[in-house]
């Protein structure tokens, strides 16, 4: 069998924790952040697991992580 290609935008955006869950940074922080609420704005911070859903078209796309 050929080898799988990796999607290169998602290895520059996700990565798999040692449980075999998809980190990712959290979303809505890009711009705008006078009309956000301080509450979003701290709680967005970091990264967070995506949801089973997500996660399963993102791994996917990991062919090898």
């Amino acid at each position: 069998m050929p080898k799988l290609k990796t999607k290169s935008g998602a290895k520059k955006r996700f990565k798999l924790t040692g449980t075999g869950k998809v980190k990712a940074q959290q979303a809505g922080k890009r711009h705008g952040m006078i009309k956000r609420t301080t509450k979003f704005i701290r709680k967005a911070r970091g990264t967070t697991v995506l949801a089973d859903q997500d996660a399963k078209i993102i791994k996917k796309f990991l062919p090898y992580a």
